[in-house]
C-alpha cells in the first residue's frame, strides 16, 4: 500500500506467545534507515497515529505502531468522541507495564530483523497513554531517544499497578524529551516539575517543553484541543532529537546544524 508515496503495511509482531498487528511506514528510498516506535493514544492505531508514522517515514525513519490493546481487542482504532474516549480508557485499564514493555521489544526486534532498520538504537514517540508508555519504553537498552507527549499519570500510576512509572527514571539510558501543555487538566504543572526533578536527579539527558496556551492532545490535528503553533514547534524538536541521537540513514548528518544540547542535570 502507498500513502502519498510512502510504503505502508499492516505487519505481525511476535511478543511472547502473542501475535500483534502493527502499522509500518517506510521511506520510499533504499535504506537502511533508523527506526522509531510510535505509541498510540487510548484511541488506538487510528488515522492520526498512522499519519505520524507516515510523517516520520517522509523524514527518513522506519516507523512502526503496534496495537497495544491486542490482548483485549484486535485492530482497535477510534475517533475522538466521548464514547470512544470512555472505551479507550476501559481498554487502557487492562494493560500491564511488563506486557507493554514486551510489546515494545517485539516492535524493536521487528524493526531490526524484518524492516531492515539501521542498527545502533531506535527512537520512541508516544502520545497521551502512549506518552506514558514511551516513558516506560525509555528504560529499554535499545531506546536511544524518547519523545513523550502529555503522558498522564507518570508520577502517580503505572499500567497494571505497582509503584509509579517515575520510579523507573534511573533506568533510562538515552535522551528524553517531554512535551506538555500548561492548560492540560490531566497533568498538573507540579507533576511536570516532578518529572524534570527525577530526570535531573538521575542525570538523564533531557529537555521538557511547556506550551503556555496548549491543553491535552495539542499535537493532534483531529482533536478540538489542537494547537498548530505548539504542534509545529514540538515536531521540529522531535526531528532534532532523533537526528542528534539515532544512527543516520543515507544522506542524513549525525547532528543538525545549530542543534541545542539536552540538559544532563
Amino acid at each position: 500500500m502507498i500513502a502519498d508515496s510512502i510504503p505502508t503495511a499492516t505487519v505481525t509482531l511476535i511478543s511472547g506467545d502473542q501475535s500483534i498487528p502493527a502499522y509500518l511506514a517506510q521511506p520510499p528510498q533504499p535504506g537502511p534507515w533508523p527506526g522509531v516506535v510510535v505509541v498510540q493514544e487510548v484511541f488506538g492505531v487510528n488515522a492520526h497515529i498512522q499519519s505520524v508514522c507516515q510523517r516520520l517515514a517522509r523524514a527518513g525513519y522506519i516507523a512502526i505502531a503496534p496495537h497495544l490493546y491486542h490482548r483485549q481487542v484486535a485492530d482497535f482504532a477510534l475517533g475522538y468522541g466521548e464514547a470512544e474516549l470512555a472505551l479507550g480508557r476501559q481498554y487502557k485499564m487492562g494493560t500491564r507495564a511488563e506486557e507493554l514493555l514486551q510489546d515494545m521489544e517485539a516492535a524493536i526486534a521487528y524493526l531490526y530483523a524484518t524492516a531492515g532498520a539501521q542498527p545502533g538504537g531506535v527512537g520512541c514517540l508516544g502520545f497521551c497513554f502512549g506518552g506514558h508508555v514511551a516513558y516506560l519504553a525509555a528504560t529499554l537498552p535499545q531506546v536511544q531517544a524518547t519523545a513523550s507527549f502529555y503522558g498522564a499519570g507518570i508520577t502517580t500510576t503505572c499500567p497494571g499497578g505497582g509503584p509509579p512509572t517515575l520510579g523507573r527514571t534511573a533506568a533510562i539510558g538515552g535522551t528524553l524529551y517531554g512535551f506538555f501543555g500548561e492548560q492540560d487538566p490531566l497533568i498538573p504543572l507540579a507533576e511536570v516539575d516532578q518529572i524534570e526533578a527525577a530526570l535531573v536527579e538521575h542525570q538523564v539527558p533531557h529537555r521538557l517543553f511547556r506550551y503556555g496556551r496548549a491543553g491535552h492532545g495539542f499535537f493532534c490535528d483531529q482533536r478540538d484541543s489542537y494547537q498548530p503553533a505548539a504542534a509545529q514547534d514540538a515536531w521540529q524538536q522531535v526531528l532534532a532529537l532523533f537526528a542528534a541521537t539515532l544512527p543516520p540513514g543515507p544522506g542524513q548528518s549525525d547532528t543538525p546544524p545549530g542543534k541545542d544540547k539536552p540538559h544532563h542535570g
